[in-house]
C-alpha cells in the first residue's frame, strides 16, 4: 500500500534546485530533470524495443529507483558523486546506506519492490536498459547545461563541464535513438518541445511552495500510476500503459497551456472545443517529429486517456478497470486503467494544494481544490485501490 511518506518524499523532488551554483536564467529543479529523462528514455527505448535484453519494466523501475537513490543522496555534488561511482566498493557503501535510508518509506510496496530496488544498484551489469538511462539522464544534463552556458559563457568550470559533456557523449553513440538525434532536427526538436513544459508553471496564477512545472507534474503522475499498478498486481504491459500515459498525458498542454478544470468547466462544451483543439495541435506540431509507427502508441497515451482500454481482435473497447482486472489483465490485451492514471492525477494535483497550504499559501483556491479531491476520493475504491485510506493519512 503506498503511504503518505512515500508520496511526499517523491515530491520533494520538487523542492530540489539543480546548478545552484550557477547563473540560471530559469529555475532548474530535479523533479523536472527527472521527468524530462523519462522522456528521453522512452524516445530512445522505442528504437532499442528489439534489442536484447530490453525492457520497458526495467527502464521505468530503474528510473524510479534512480529518482529515489537522487532524492537521499541530494548533497552530493555531481563530481563527487561519480567519483565515488568509480570505486565500486565505496559506491556499493553509498548504495547501503541510500537502501538504509529509503527502506522504512518503500517497505510497504512489499518484498519484491525492495529486493528490486537494492539490486538494482549493486548489479554493475552494463544493461541496454541501463544504457538507454545513462544516456538519458546525460541528455538532459546536457540540456541544462545549454541553457547555463547561454547565461554565463565564461563562468568558473563552465569550460571544463562543457569538455566532460563531449567526451560523455562518446559512451552513447552507439544507441540509435542518439544516432537519429544528431542526424535529424525532428527529433531534436521532439525533446526539446518537450522540455518547454519545464517552463510551464501548476497553478500559475496562484504563489505556491514549491512550484511544479506541468513535466514535473506528468512524471509525479506516472510513477504513482506505476506503483498503484504493482499493487493490483497488474500485468507488465499495463503497468508500462499506465506509467506512459501519466508521463505524456499533459503533453498537448505544451501547445495549449496549462488551462485549470474550473475554467474548463465555466462555460458549457468548452472543455470539448479544447481537447479538440489539442487533438489538432498534436497532428499539426507533434506527430511529425516522431516516427509514424509511434502515433498510435502516443495518441493513446495524450487522447481519452482517462479511459480504461482492452484491444480485442485488433480494436479498442472501453471496459471498466474492475473487469480488465478480472478477464484482461494479460499483455496480449494491452490494457490500460485511464480511471487509474486519472486518479493518480487528482492525487497529485491534491498533494500540490496540500504542501502549498503547509508552507503557508492559504489561498482560497488551494483549500477548495483539496476538499474537492477529497469529496471525490475519500470513500471511492477505483481498480482495488482504496483510496479514501490514502487520502485519510493526510488529515
Amino acid at each position: 500500500m503506498i503511504r503518505k511518506a512515500l508520496i511526499l518524499k517523491i515530491f520533494d523532488a520538487a523542492y530540489m534546485q539543480r546548478w545552484n551554483d550557477k547563473v540560471r536564467p530559469v529555475e532548474l529543479v530535479e523533479l523536472d530533470k527527472q521527468a524530462h529523462k523519462m522522456v528521453i528514455v522512452f524516445f530512445l527505448g522505442k528504437f532499442e524495443e528489439s534489442t536484447p535484453g530490453f525492457s520497458w519494466i526495467e527502464v521505468i523501475e530503474g528510473g524510479i529507483f534512480e529518482l529515489l537513490q537522487r532524492l537521499v543522496i541530494t548533497d552530493l555534488k555531481p563530481p563527487i558523486f561519480y567519483k565515488i561511482k568509480e570505486d565500486r566498493e565505496k559506491y556499493k557503501k553509498l548504495n547501503d546506506w541510500v537502501y538504509k535510508e529509503i527502506e522504512p518509506i518503500i517497505s510497504p510496496l512489499g518484498k519484491d519492490f525492495c529486493r528490486r530496488f537494492k539490486a538494482y544498484f549493486h548489479n554493475s551489469a552494463g544493461s541496454i536498459n541501463k544504457k538507454i538511462l545513462s544516456a538519458s539522464h546525460f541528455y538532459a544534463t546536457k540540456w541544462e547545461f545549454d541553457i547555463i552556458e547561454r547565461a554565463n559563457p565564461e563562468g568558473y568550470e563552465i569550460a571544463a563541464i562543457k569538455q566532460d559533456l563531449q567526451k560523455k557523449q562518446e559512451h552513447y553513440a552507439d544507441l540509435k535513438g542518439m544516432i537519429l538525434m544528431k542526424e535529424e532536427a525532428r527529433y531534436r526538436d521532439f525533446i526539446d518541445l518537450c522540455g518547454q513544459l519545464r517552463f510551464q508553471a501548476r497553478w500559475a496564477n496562484l504563489h505556491r511552495v514549491p512550484k511544479t512545472s506541468v513535466i514535473g507534474h506528468s512524471l509525479f503522475v506516472a510513477v504513482l500510476s506505476y506503483l498503484f499498478s504493482l499493487e493490483i498486481k497488474a500485468c507488465d504491459r499495463r503497468c508500462v500503459n499506465n506509467y506512459l500515459t501519466g508521463l505524456f498525458h499533459d503533453l498537448p498542454e505544451v501547445l495549449t497551456r496549462d488551462i485549470i478544470s474550473p475554467v474548463k468547466r465555466s462555460v458549457e462544451g468548452l472543455s470539448d472545443l479544447i481537447k479538440q483543439y489539442e487533438k489538432e495541435q498534436m497532428e499539426k506540431e507533434v506527430y511529425g517529429l516522431i516516427p509514424k509507427e509511434w502515433h498510435k502508441d502516443v495518441r493513446t497515451f495524450t487522447e481519452k486517456e482517462f479511459d480504461s482500454i482492452v484491444t480485442l481482435r485488433g480494436r479498442r473497447k472501453k471496459l471498466g478497470s474492475d473487469e480488465i482486472s478480472e478477464r484482461y489483465n494479460e499483455d496480449i490485451f494491452n490494457p490500460r486503467d485511464g480511471e487509474l492514471v486519472k486518479a493518480a492525477d487528482s492525487l497529485a494535483a491534491f498533494i500540490e494544494a496540500y504542501v502549498a497550504i503547509r508552507n503557508g499559501s492559504y489561498s482560497r483556491e488551494f483549500q477548495e481544490a483539496k476538499l474537492s479531491f477529497k469529496d471525490t476520493y475519500g470513500r471511492a475504491t477505483i481498480a482495488g485501490i482504496n483510496f479514501g485510506e490514502i487520502y485519510a493519512d493526510f488529515d
